[in-house]
């Protein structure tokens, strides 16, 4: 009970702070209306993934409250809290990718533990939808780096309008990298940014071994994160 109880802590925390990322960010930083429509479709993923692990709770007896609980997703949305990269590198592109990493083993507790419902849940539902949410990271990241640091140059405009045109749930493989090479921008110094994005504010090393699987399904390449293992 107390592993889905943490699970629907994390769900809880990530409901405030997907509706966070919209009105603290949203107009202030000049994003396009994909931004809050993404965005909005990831807290109401994230508002199911917590109503089906609390009901969860309930069936076993419990119900969310009843477990001391961690805040390290709210203390990393106040390091965040002042740069919309940072806030996309580190919640979405860290701390959610770190979940894809982590749920196979999860649900393989649940399935061992006898616990089949439970398991359902986070496979069919919740491991899917955090694809998605990541891919919104990583596409909102190459987004605002083309707007705000990449040089001026022609096809800027159409660029990014590529790139706000990409689905969050098929953004495998290389795309956004693909549509910025179109561009002539350079996917390299994008990664470069995000490295040094996550080493200024996450506190300590991306720990492997990595859902190279799932992670590929978002849009990372290994390229993004293998070296920030070794920070």
């Amino acid at each position: 009970m107390a592993i889905c109880h943490s699970l629907a802590h994390i769900e809880s925390w990530a409901i405030d702070l997907s509706w966070d990322i919209i009105a603290r960010f949203g107009i202030s930083q000049s994003m396009p209306f994909g931004f809050v429509c993404d965005f909005a479709r990831v807290a109401l993923d994230e508002a199911s993934h917590f109503e089906r692990l609390a009901e969860r709770l309930k069936a076993m007896g419990g119900s969310y409250g009843d477990f001391p609980a961690h805040d390290g997703l709210w203390e990393s949305a106040v390091e965040t809290s002042e740069s919309l990269m940072a806030r996309l590198a580190i919640e979405h592109m860290v701390h959610e990718a770190r979940g894809l990493d982590v749920l196979p083993q999860t649900i393989s507790k649940f399935e061992n533990g006898g616990d089949k419902e439970t398991a359902l849940v986070l496979r069919n539902f919740v491991y899917p939808e955090e694809v998605t949410h990541c891919a919104a990271g990583l596409k909102y990241y190459c987004y605002l780096y083309v707007r705000d640091h990449a040089p001026k140059q022609d096809g800027k405009d159409t660029c990014l309008r590529e790139l706000e045109g990409l689905a969050i749930d098929s953004m495998g493989g290389t795309q956004a990298g693909d549509i910025l090479s179109k561009f002539g921008f350079n996917v390299d110094e994008v990664i470069a940014s995000f490295h040094s994005t996550v080493r200024k504010h996450f506190h300590g090393r991306l720990k492997p071994p990595f859902n190279d699987e799932a992670r590929e399904k978002a849009g990372f390449t290994k390229t993004w994160y293998e070296p920030l293992a070794t920070k």
